[in-house]
């Protein structure tokens, strides 16, 4: 496989910085990044794309979580749990990922996507204010089901993680939408360090081009969070539609051929 070039490189590094704000606020940057590393790199193996991404997010995660951490102050008896269990989640998936055809997620993520879009879309008040369904044990086994469950869609497959951690949070767990890409910022961390326990040892990273995007990716993170922080759960909200609307028009693509 080749070295990029200069204006490559500079392309992987403004698409690691747009995912990383993309992600930080709402979720979603892989619908950013992982294109631009396919583009980038055709004939490289899916299992480097999808490694190689992961080290650039991770670094994007790492410091969309510590801000949101000290601005938010997310409770650690739901955080704590929630990206324990998608940490296990999320290495399970990583290792069965080979063995699943993608493919076949395609559909059901775009039905999931829709839903969940033109619910948020029509229903204005959801995620405006902190209304917790549960309290106590109830509520932390519904955090833990709620990290397993992604955590492991993100270790087999991935784009949307982010965007399915907020909404289960704010339609399942009843938070609103800045606390709950706090959480899922946390939870997003421990995903993408479960992957890279699993894919590093495979020598899977392609480290150059991912430290690269890594760094533009935690710039994005860090500015992204801090938007989100400053503007509230109102500016998360409409940013959530509109990152949603833009997966049901990619997915649907590839579902329906559009792309190809």
């Amino acid at each position: 496989m080749s070295e990029p070039s200069l204006t490559v490189l500079l392309l992987l590094a403004l698409a690691g910085l747009s995912a990383g704000f993309v992600d930080a606020v709402v979720g979603g940057g892989g619908l950013v990044q992982l294109p631009a590393l396919l583009v980038a790199f055709p004939g490289a193996l899916p299992v480097q794309v999808l490694a190689t991404n992961k080290l650039a997010s991770i670094c994007g995660t790492t410091a969309s979580s510590a801000t949101y951490y000290r601005r938010v102050k997310p409770d650690p008896r739901t955080f704590l749990p929630l990206m324990a269990f998608a940490f296990a989640g999320a290495a399970g998936g990583s290792v069965v990922a080979s063995h699943i055809p993608k493919s076949a997620f395609n559909p059901i993520i775009l039905v999931a996507l829709i839903v969940v879009g033109a619910y948020v879309l029509f229903k204005p008040t959801m995620g405006e204010s902190t209304q917790l369904r549960w309290d106590g044990h109830r509520h932390r086994i519904g955090a833990m089901l709620t990290g397993l469950v992604i955590g492991f869609y993100d270790g087999v497959l991935g784009p949307g993680t982010g965007s399915f951690f907020v909404i289960t949070l704010v339609g399942l767990l009843g938070y609103n939408f800045l606390e709950a890409s706090a959480k899922a910022k946390l939870a997003n961390w421990a995903t993408n360090l479960a992957s890279l326990a699993v894919f590093v040892p495979q020598g899977a990273v392609m480290w150059k081009v991912g430290l690269l995007m890594g760094v533009a990716n935690l710039l994005g993170g860090y500015i992204g969070a801090r938007t989100a922080v400053a503007k509230g759960s109102a500016f998360v909200r409409i940013f959530f539609v509109l990152v949603v609307g833009a997966f049901i028009v990619k997915i649907g693509g590839d579902v329906f051929g559009v792309w190809s």
